[in-house]
This record gives structure tokens, C-alpha cells and sequence, in this order.
């Protein structure tokens, strides 16, 4: 036994002698419990601290300046790094080069990148639930107070209250508890028309404006008699309290029985003087109001003519190139174009020149509405002057593929060469001729199409200097052969004759 002892022990080195033997760092120990090595290979541990000069003239001898170097840069990294070596290597990089991006494509955002705007969104979600539920709060421990302090007799004060409910009604959950109270609704609706200081009318309108973007807010703001005080705003001299007023009652007239609160208010009356203002966007708006209110119904288009609208919705069509004001307004006169005593007054303001000059442009639902209203007022307007532009844009239209469009096109060329000796010339002087046997060619079957078209020819070929040439120019365009097969059925008598 003893002797197995002593052979044992001959096996085993020293503690020191292993410590020596691995003095270098593996580079995974923590950094915490492992000082830095040393460059001769003995350890700390071992007591024996050489000389540094004898240590460094040694490195010297064995290794170049570029190895040194190398091993130094190695050895001061931190150990996150040296980690990072072992177990991902592919990721080793120059400290100094820019961090490698994860993205194969760069049309593909990474797994991280697509998380990001989520996280964010949700963390605002969190917050916004938070201030929501303390916005509600508030709102309704503040409502019943405010309410009163609206109805109170002293301005300055109503003025106050009114500014705190303007405030409260920018956040949804304290708009959302001003509109389930209609004692505050009535208050606010009573306090803005019988105020009369603007700061307390402008308050008390934009909050209404903001309510007026829900459809429970429409309904309390209806049912609350604010119809009347709003139209009574319209006359203002504030700028922002007008526009308060005039958008929260665009939204409202899409409420049952709000039309005829408006015309009882005398609201149509005010809109058309407002028409005379500057401001397009505010434009578009007041006359889209209009046609809402004059769509199928005949007093409020007499209510417009006499207080002077088509004239003022005709010089908004000469002045402005706003596209959405343009189609808002074409289609307020388009509505009125039916109506026989606005007729001639749209026709007299110039209303004919001034639809012509946007027909060319490339919103088509601006030019519809243009070539619409034209067709309407062509039978009143064959006696007006200074029309040549329109024939020839006229002419031109009837090339489109719009079926709308050649339809409406002919259909004001008929009425307009009708009984007029300079429109007839023109018409032949800008090609028409060619152009409206290729349109009864092209038309086919559709008498809607064939009958205004035939009928514009029948007027160009008689009763004008240059009907003799018209007569031969619809020969040399070959419209003989297709007037002759529109002799027969299925053709309807109005147009056969």
C-alpha cells in the first residue's frame, strides 16, 4: 500500500507545476476571477514576480513588432467579446468597421425591425388607455358643474366655462361624456346664441364643430335646437367662428329634418351671401351645402335665385381653378340648370362662357358635370355670343370614348346651331361636319346618340352662308350611306323624320 502511495504521487505534478504548465488565459474564464496573464507564462499565483525589463527584452527577442501587436489587441478585449469569439466566430469584425446588418434583402425589413413599430404602437395603446380613462374621469366629475356655469348670468364667466368644455371636447373621452349629457349640449347651444362676445361664440362653436364629428354628437346638437344658432353664427364677423358654424352645419344636413331647420332658419339666404368670401376650401364647402339643400327641391332654387346666387356661382367658375371648389360649384348650378326661372339668370350671367372653359380639364367628373349643365341650358342659350371656344371644344369631345361625354356633346351642338347663322359657321369652320358623321357612324343603334348628332347635321346644311359646302363635305365624308341606313327600323320616327 505504501508503495502504491509513492507511485502515485510520482504521477501527480504539483499544484504549481499545473499552473505553470497553463499560465496562458483560455479566454472563457470570467473576468471577475482571473487576472490578466503573464506574458512569460508564469502565474501570479506562484509568488516569483519576474523583471519586467528581463521580461520585456526577452519579448522583444522572440516576437516582431506586427506579432506583439496581435497578441495585445488580443488579450485587452473585454470578455464579452471573447465570448462572442468562441461561440458565434462568424460574427468577428474589426472594431473599428461598421456593425454587419442582418437584412439578406434589403427590401425585406428583419424580424427586429418589423416588431419595432408594433411594440411602439402597443406601448402608446397602453398610454393612451390610461389617459383615456382619466380624461373620462374628469369629464364626468366636471359636466354637471360646467353646465351650470354656462347658464350663468355673468359673461365672464360663461366665457370661462365655455373655453374648459371647448378643451374638454378635443379628447375623445371627454367629447364621448359631453355627448351622452344633453343638459350640457342645450347649455353650450344656448350660451353660443346668446353670447355676444366672439371669444365665448368661438368657443362655444368649436366645441359643437368637434362634437359634430360623431353621429351621436349630430343627434344631441340636432335635438338641442342648434340648427338656428348655428346659422345665426354664419353672420360672425369672426373668421374661425363662421367656419365652425358652416362646417358643423355641412355635416348636419345629412340628419333627418335638418334641410328644412336650415331653410326655416334662413341658412340658404346667408350661404349665398357667403359665397362673395375668398377662402376656396370654405367655398367648396358652402356651396356643396347649397346643392344639398337645393337638390329636388324647388323654393330653396327660387331662394337662390333671388338672392343673386347664380351670378356669384358663375364668377366663382370664371375666378378660381380650385378643382374640388370647380365641381362642388358645377354641381349647384347643374342642379339650379333645370329649374326654368334659374335658367336664363345662369345663362345672362355668362354662365355658358364660363362652364366652356373647363372643358378641357383632365378631372372628369369636372367636365360631366360641366357638359350637364350645358346640355340644360343650351335650348335658353342659342342667341348668346362670344361662344366659339365652346363649339370647338365641343367638336373636339365628340371624339372621346365617353359615351356621357359624346352624348352631351352633341346634344348642346343641336341646340346651340339651332336658328343661329354664326354658330353654324363656326361649327363648319372647326371640322364638326366630320366629326359628326364619324359620331353617328361610331354611335350605331343608340338614338340618344344618332338623333341630337342627325339633327345637328340637318341644321348645318341649310339657312347659312356655308350650308351649300356642308351639304358637299358630309357627301365627301361619307354620310350619305349612314343617314340613308338610319331610314329604317329599328330607328324611331323623331329621328327618321
Amino acid at each position: 500500500m505504501a508503495e502504491m502511495m509513492m507511485n502515485r504521487n510520482e504521477m501527480v505534478p504539483d499544484a504549481k507545476s499545473q499552473v505553470r504548465m497553463w499560465g496562458w488565459d483560455s479566454g472563457i474564464q470570467s473576468g471577475a476571477t482571473t487576472a490578466s496573464p503573464s506574458i512569460s507564462g508564469a502565474s501570479h499565483h506562484d509568488g516569483n514576480f519576474p523583471d519586467t525589463n528581463q521580461v520585456l527584452g526577452e519579448w522583444q527577442r522572440e516576437f516582431t513588432m506586427e506579432e506583439a501587436n496581435q497578441i495585445h489587441d488580443q488579450f485587452v478585449r473585454t470578455r464579452a467579446d471573447r465570448v462572442r469569439d468562441v461561440l458565434f466566430p462568424e460574427t468577428m469584425m474589426e472594431e473599428s468597421g461598421p456593425v454587419p446588418s442582418t437584412q439578406y434583402e434589403s427590401n425585406t425589413a428583419t424580424s427586429v425591425q418589423r416588431l419595432a413599430e408594433p411594440s411602439q404602437q402597443l406601448k402608446k395603446a397602453v398610454v393612451n388607455l390610461i389617459n383615456y380613462q382619466d380624461d373620462a374621469d374628469l369629464a364626468t366629475k366636471a359636466i354637471p358643474e360646467l353646465t351650470g356655469l354656462l347658464n350663468d348670468d355673468d359673461q365672464v364667466v360663461v366665457q370661462q366655462a365655455a373655453q374648459m368644455v371647448h378643451m374638454l371636447s378635443k379628447k375623445v373621452a371627454s367629447r364621448q361624456a359631453i355627448m351622452n349629457s344633453p343638459a350640457m349640449v342645450s347649455a353650450l347651444v344656448r350660451a353660443m346664441q346668446n353670447a355676444t362676445d366672439p371669444e365665448t361664440q368661438r368657443y362655444c362653436t368649436g366645441a359643437l364643430h368637434n362634437l359634430s364629428h360623431h353621429k351621436q354628437g349630430l343627434l344631441s346638437i340636432f335635438k338641442s335646437g342648434g340648427i338656428p344658432a348655428l346659422v345665426k353664427m354664419l353672420s360672425s364677423p369672426v373668421e374661425s367662428v363662421v367656419f365652425y358654424a358652416i362646417t358643423s352645419l355641412h355635416k348636419l344636413l345629412h340628419q333627418e329634418g335638418a334641410k328644412e331647420a336650415v331653410r326655416l332658419a334662413g341658412g340658404l339666404q346667408k350661404m349665398v351671401y357667403l359665397l362673395s368670401r375668398d377662402n376656396v376650401k370654405f367655398l367648396a364647402i358652402d356651396t356643396d351645402c347649397l346643392q344639398i339643400l337645393a337638390y329636388g327641391n324647388q323654393e330653396s332654387k327660387l331662394i337662390i335665385l333671388a338672392s343673386n346666387g347664380p351670378q356669384e356661382l358663375v364668377r366663382i367658375m370664371r375666378t378660381y381653378d380650385y378643382e374640388k371648389l370647380l365641381w362642388t360649384t358645377s354641381r349647384v348650378i347643374k342642379v339650379l340648370s333645370v329649374c326654368s326661372s334659374n335658367k336664363p339668370a345662369i345663362v345672362e350671367a355668362g354662365g355658358m362662357q364660363a362652364l366652356g372653359m373647363h372643358l378641357g380639364s383632365p378631372s372628369q367628373r369636372l367636365l360631366q358635370n360641366c357638359l350637364w349643365s350645358l346640355r340644360n341650358l343650351s335650348d335658353a342659350g342659342t342667341k348668346q355670343d362670344h361662344v366659339e371656344n365652346l363649339l370647338q371644344m365641343l367638336v373636339q369631345l365628340l371624339s372621346s370614348n365617353d359615351i356621357n361625354v359624346v352624348t352631351c356633346a352633341a346634344g348642346i351642338l343641336s341646340n346651340l346651331t339651332c336658328n343661329n347663322m354664326s354658330n353654324k359657321t363656326r361649327v363648319c369652320q372647326v371640322g364638326g361636319i366630320e366629326a359628326l358623321v364619324r359620331t353617328v357612324l361610331q354611335a350605331g343603334d343608340r338614338e340618344d346618340i344618332t338623333e341630337p348628332t342627325v339633327c345637328a347635321l340637318r341644321h348645318l346644311t341649310s339657312r347659312h352662308p356655308d350650308a351649300e359646302m356642308a351639304q358637299n363635305a358630309v357627301r365627301l365624308h361619307y354620310g350619305l350611306p349612314v343617314l340613308v341606313k338610319l331610314l329604317h327600323p329599328p330607328s324611331r320616327w323623331p329621328l327618321i323624320k
